[in-house]
């Protein structure tokens, strides 16, 4: 079941997405990953839809969305802004945030700034950016502003046909059936042959990279309940501890893992994360 498609503008771009389920049903807001876009949720968001609505925006840069202009940039937490302008269109009071990998960094980040929107959080393999120790600060910031020049001209690449794009994206680590379904949504025709339409700038870092200090100051705030689900395969499993720590700075955490890659919730058992988030929402909601 393909989602309703959604457009807003807001701070003068164009901003596309998804949505399932009833409107008037508890919201639910899905930030997906790097490079992906909001097809990256289809295959959850159906399940989540029998008690959700589903909204699952394309962030700056991705999928059908707006590119940001050249004078701005693509921070980790750049996006917090467009998506409270977002929320307020949307009028919304409260809802569920859920994100995925980059959209789980983001999503701690709005859920510190605003806590008393958020009635639970959902955490899908990824919590927060990698940290970095204060004295590389000058370091990171001539790293941006190079990279940033290299980045600000550099044209997409353009692939001979469709299955050249798509295989170049399987080697990031989709496989095929989830690459196709980003393509769907990301993919278009131009002189040539095919191109992404993300925008290269997103491949380069953040200008001021957050501490250990920061990202603890950022989890402590999360006074919603918070649920982490990390894939055996996953991002969060890379690094021993990574996720033991995290939680130790979350006030309300629970924590669980499941089989799968960095993208499990794309993957055929997906279901079994869908029943962990209803399960979730039920007892959480119970115990409000």
């Amino acid at each position: 079941m393909s989602g309703e498609a959604l457009n807003w503008q807001l701070h003068g771009l164009n901003y596309a997405g998804l949505a399932w389920g009833d409107p008037t049903h508890p919201p639910l807001l899905a930030l997906h990953g790097w490079l992906d876009n909001a097809t990256s949720f289809e295959r959850l968001a159906e399940q989540l839809a029998s008690g959700y609505y589903v909204v699952a925006p394309d962030l700056s840069g991705h999928g059908l969305s707006d590119w940001r202009s050249a004078d701005a940039t693509y921070h980790i937490y750049d996006d917090v802004p467009q998506l409270h302008a977002l929320v307020e269109h949307m009028q919304w009071d409260s809802f569920t945030l859920m994100g995925h990998s980059r959209g789980a960094a983001i999503s701690v980040m709005y859920a510190a700034a605003f806590p008393e929107q958020i009635t639970r959080l959902i955490l899908l393999d990824g919590a927060t950016p990698t940290p970095l120790d204060a004295s590389e600060f000058a370091h990171q910031l001539r790293n941006f502003v190079l990279e940033k020049r290299r980045l600000q001209g550099r044209q997409t690449r353009v692939y001979s046909d469709r299955e050249a794009a798509i295989t170049a994206r399987e080697e990031q680590g989709l496989d095929r059936e989830e690459a196709e379904l980003i393509a769907s949504r990301n993919l278009h025709a131009c002189e040539g042959g095919y191109t992404w339409h993300t925008d290269p700038r997103l491949r380069g870092g953040s200008a001021i990279k957050l501490t250990w200090g920061h990202i603890e100051a950022a989890l402590g705030a999360l006074s919603m309940p918070t649920l982490l689900l990390q894939a055996e395969r996953g991002m969060m499993t890379r690094h021993e501890g990574y996720s033991e720590k995290i939680r130790a700075m979350i006030p309300r955490p629970t924590l669980a893992q499941f089989p799968g890659g960095h993208h499990f919730h794309m993957e055929a058992g997906a279901e079994h994360l869908g029943t962990e988030i209803i399960r979730f929402s039920t007892e959480e909601g119970a115990n409000a």
